[in-house]
């Protein structure tokens, strides 16, 4: 294992909701994301998605209300919530979660990343 710099793996793409994966430990996958506007609603039934925002402000819009996460804030929608994540434009943020998680869960759309195109930068 190499050390990682994650401020300058943002630096390696520039479109938005699509999770690039910088590493795995015991069958969890780190991955990197820019997030501008609105993904769409999903949930996970079996895992859950931990997020961490590094620039900008990232809103997780959940049934009960919405969790604001700004830079240095973190928060795990727990497995089988539905939830949507919408971001300021700007917004770099890292996620963790099983390498068995679907992009979007269930809810397959036009932004949907499928796991065999999930890029390894």
């Amino acid at each position: 294992m190499t050390k990682i710099n994650i401020n300058e793996k943002f630096t390696l793409f520039d479109d938005k909701w699509s999770p690039k994966v910088i590493a795995e430990s015991n069958g969890q996958l780190v991955k990197i994301a820019k997030g501008d506007g609105e993904l769409v609603w999903h949930k996970h039934d079996n895992e859950d998605e931990l997020f961490i925002v590094f620039t900008g402000q990232l809103t997780l819009q959940l049934k009960t209300g919405d969790i604001i996460l700004n830079p240095g804030e973190m928060y795990i929608v727990p497995k089988g919530v539905e939830h949507c994540p919408k971001a300021l434009p700007d917004t770099h943020f890292l996620m963790v979660e099983p390498a068995s998680t679907a992009h979007t869960g269930e809810n397959i759309s036009e932004v949907t990343v499928a796991s065999s195109d999930q890029a390894w930068i």
